[in-house]
């Protein structure tokens, strides 16, 4: 069960029962852990969509075009992030990938040669 607690109180109306299937034996306090650290991967990958890639301000609704996107900003992220000769954020790489052939080429091979 689950409750979310608003200005130190629990309210009672926002309760709810979350469900989990797993193999493994685990107790309480590994299977919380286990959890939360899901979570919080699980987050900080949206936080990188949301805030260099701007995914929550794509309005395009039409067909299956959203998903495809999403795919591409994955790839583009995993690409980015697995450049590792410039060291920076993913909005500066994103940025110097636009501004360098040179980088781009980089980034999309994995050599510096264009």
């Amino acid at each position: 069960m689950s409750a979310r607690m608003e200005d130190g109180v629990f309210n009672a109306d926002d309760i709810s029962v979350r469900y989990y299937i797993f193999s493994a034996q685990l107790t309480a306090e590994k299977f919380v852990h286990a959890a939360r650290e899901h979570w919080a991967i699980e987050n900080k990958l949206h936080w990188k969509m949301d805030v260099a890639m701007r995914e929550d301000d794509c309005r395009i609704r039409r067909g299956n075009a959203a998903e495809m996107l999403t795919g591409f900003r994955h790839m583009a992220v995993n690409r980015l992030n697995s450049t590792k000769t410039f060291k920076a954020g993913l909005k500066r790489k994103q940025k110097k990938a636009a501004m360098s052939t040179r980088y781009l080429s980089e980034v999309l091979v994995g050599c510096g040669v264009s």
